[in-house]
């Protein structure tokens, strides 16, 4: 595996876990069966990142737009969110790991909502890694209704247009209290971030493989953290800023 610096692992890890429809199709097999397979990838990821240190890890686990697809397809995926929650709860607390969701929650069926609470309130005292489950997310749509939520508060007097400002708005959003990301892998070749995390995502490291979500191994997580240390992050300022070395421009 590709030799860390444990100083420089990303703070917030998020991850868009595409390709387990390809990876069953490739091998013509039923497309829940790739999403079984990607579920032990999923445990694999939680399990490392806790291990080295990495305080947030986001999953894009269910998109908005993911509703979309065949039904019978849709109820499989909302059996196996179940099932993998209520197994992995009992880890999450050996692990001092504690869930979060983001997303329109009130989409998701009632019984997939109960075995949500159930875990949040189960892990909500560890003092751990967070990991966020983005189910039923989108991010325009979350935008959306932040900016509406904001607007309500402004009518009722709460809060005066003058006071908005970049910090204000991000608590109105789901991931208000969570530092934005700073890297995000996406797996199975495709170069976009799919409306996840539009407003968090400004000064995030991307990194794109061609794996499927179901091959992506431990070696191939450490590959892209190393990439991820080979980085220079600015934010805006130059690299002899960064040094120490301040603006030599009129030296």
């Amino acid at each position: 595996m590709e030799p860390l610096d444990p100083n420089r692992l990303p703070v917030h890890l998020a991850v868009i876990m595409d390709g387990n429809g390809r990876w069953a199709q490739q091998r013509m097999l039923r497309r829940i069966v790739g999403h079984q397979r990607g579920a032990e990838t999923v445990k694999m990821v939680v399990e490392q990142a806790s291990l080295l240190g990495i305080r947030y890890l986001t999953l894009f686990a269910f998109s908005s737009e993911n509703w979309s697809r065949p039904a019978m397809e849709v109820r499989a995926l909302m059996t196996l969110l179940k099932k993998y929650i209520r197994q992995e709860t009992a880890r999450m607390m050996r692990k001092n790991i504690r869930y979060n969701v983001i997303g329109n929650r009130s989409d998701l069926p009632d019984d997939v909502n109960e075995t949500l609470n159930e875990a949040i309130n189960k892990t909500s005292g560890n003092t751990g890694m967070v990991l966020t489950l983005a189910l039923s997310y989108g991010s325009r749509q979350e935008l959306s209704m932040a900016a509406a939520r904001l607007a309500q508060d402004v009518l009722a007097g709460k809060l005066t247009p003058e006071a908005i400002n970049i910090d204000v708005f991000e608590s109105y959003l789901d991931t208000g209290g969570l530092p934005d990301p700073d890297f995000l892998i996406r797996t199975s070749g495709e170069m976009r971030i799919s409306n996840f995390l539009l407003w968090q995502l400004a000064y995030t490291e991307l990194y794109f493989t061609e794996i499927n979500w179901p091959d992506f191994t431990i070696n191939e997580l450490h590959k892209a953290l190393a990439d991820y240390q080979s980085r220079e992050r600015r934010f805006g300022r130059t690299s002899d800023q960064l040094s120490g070395r301040g603006d030599l421009s009129n030296a």
